[in-house]
């Protein structure tokens, strides 16, 4: 669409960026006033600076500031991708001027690497490029109706052609870090196609390079645009990485709602599917049909789901007519999903929980809508989403007493989880009796998902040990610290 060519301002004397329009590139005549106009609606030190427009021989110049460095895309294909601290700096800057230019109803609807600029000397991030900035009171992309911008880096609602807001730009953002971190954007295809596919409806895996800031990426790159992280959240949450190198925690009332794929048979799908690939067996079985789920798996690992065998078995029915037919279009049949050990509850519990009385022996409060799944040494109460694992076991009282089996499983940490790390052993009390915490971060299950926490106490009573944990994704960290505090408070053995 233009050339940007480096310039002498004869009559100040200093050097200046030229961007010439391409008459026959796609650009239209107005382009360089609408551009001009974009950027001259706010001013941010983190935004290009817009000195003047010329009309010359039938074409058009957007003179600007000479930012003396290369683009974000020149840096990746030159150096490779930045490391976290350097990406949530850019992250922060970027923030800054789109906050800056959605207040004044203007939105960029083309952040990528290449329009990112990073000044020698300085570091100074300078957004530019606002040739296809929407402006308060405009409506169209462009003059003819086609769609201009980069597919990559385009929200899935702009996509679709539904009405775009600042929401847009920041799913842009959120494409961009993941890009600064590994050096492509994770909507990258072979064919536009196949970008279209991975925008709207593929499964979003950021890459593994994303880890440190995934509580921001995941928030930005919500396909709900109500749901996006805003601005001035995602900033802070890039701040608090900057200051203090951890992963930060997404805010309390942010719960991403990415669609989780199910994993082919050869890995073992997680415990979150187990029910659901339950239902399915009991749908295409007919009235009275009854499926078995096994759950199996390490401490904190992947659980298998399978339909029958030996082992330990949860029971699942369901009633559903076998005449029952279902046409395109039309809901489905209900389908009731009940749990022959299900737990009773009982008591009273905050707001949001419920107290169980398990068939293992004890009662404890649990979030209400977790589902109890168990293996052969483990209970499990499971989330909805599968995002969130509450364990409980129990055995004999063993030598070395809580600390020294919580010190043990410490030291098996980098066996027992993947990328273990800030792994630690405390000694502590619970309700009067001598226990310890161990508290660790390991790489998760999925790249989509993340890394994941967990808090573990274990104490022993009246010659047994129990043991208490918590398990969820960093980026949720506040809801697994409540659940964990209230599963212990609550937690009593059965008589």
């Amino acid at each position: 669409m233009g050339t940007v060519w480096r310039a002498t301002d004869q009559l100040l004397g200093r050097q200046v960026a030229v961007k010439e329009l391409h008459p026959d590139g796609g650009a239209p005549a107005t382009a360089a006033l609408r551009e001009a106009r974009a950027v001259a609606q706010f001013k941010h030190p983190h935004v290009i600076v817009v000195h003047d427009v010329v009309e010359q021989d039938g074409r058009s110049y957007i003179v600007m500031e000479l930012v003396e460095g290369g683009s974000l895309a020149d840096r990746l294909r030159g150096s490779g991708p930045v490391d976290a601290r350097e990406a949530a700096r850019i992250g922060i800057a970027l923030l800054g001027a789109l906050g800056t230019a959605h207040r004044q109803g203007v939105l960029h609807r083309d952040l990528k690497p290449a329009n990112v600029l990073l000044e020698e000397g300085t570091g100074r991030v300078v957004l530019t490029d606002f040739g296809i900035a929407q402006l308060p009171g405009s409506t169209t992309i462009s003059e003819d109706g086609a769609f201009v911008g980069s597919p990559e880096y385009t929200s899935p609602e702009r996509m679709q052609g539904a009405a775009a807001g600042p929401e847009s730009d920041l799913w842009s953002l959120g494409a961009l870090l993941c890009a600064a971190l590994s050096g492509e954007s994770p909507f990258h295809r072979d064919s536009l196609g196949g970008v279209l596919h991975a925008v709207v409806t593929d499964e979003i895996r950021p890459p593994e390079a994303a880890a440190p800031l995934l509580p921001v990426v995941r928030g930005l790159l919500d396909r709900d645009p109500g749901r996006r992280l805003a601005a001035d959240e995602a900033q802070e949450l890039l701040r608090a990485y900057v200051a203090t190198g951890s992963t930060p925690v997404a805010p309390r009332h942010y719960t991403p709602t990415e669609r989780v794929a199910l994993a082919k048979p050869a890995g073992g799908s997680r415990t979150r599917t187990a029910l659901i690939a339950a239902a399915l067996v009991v749908l295409l079985g007919g009235a009275g049909a009854t499926a078995a789920v096994l759950l199996s798996g390490d401490e904190d690992g992947p659980a298998r789901a399978a339909v029958g065998g030996g082992g330990t078995t949860a029971t699942v029915t369901a009633s559903v007519s076998a005449s029952t037919s279902v046409k395109p279009g039309q809901p489905g049949p209900t389908v009731t999903v009940t749990r022959a050990d299900e737990p009773t509850p009982v008591g009273t519990a905050p707001a949001g929980y419920r107290h169980v009385r398990d068939p293992d022996g004890f009662s404890l409060t649990v979030p209400a809508g977790f589902v109890r799944t168990t293996d052969d040494r483990r209970v499990f109460y499971v989330s909805p989403d599968g995002a969130f694992r509450l364990g409980i076991r129990l055995q004999n009282s063993v030598s070395g007493g809580p600390l020294g089996v919580m010190r043990d499983s410490h030291a098996n940490g980098p066996r027992t989880n993947p990328g273990y790390r800030g792994g630690k052993v405390v000694a502590t009390t619970h309700q009067g009796h001598d226990a310890a915490l161990w508290e660790f971060s390991w790489n998760g299950f999925t790249t989509a998902e993340g890394p994941r926490h967990t808090y573990d106490e274990c104490w022993d009573e009246n010659g047994k040990m129990y043991d208490v944990w918590v398990s969820a994704p960093v980026a949720r960290l506040d809801d697994a610290k409540r659940h964990f505090d209230t599963a212990l408070d609550s937690f009593t053995p059965s008589a």
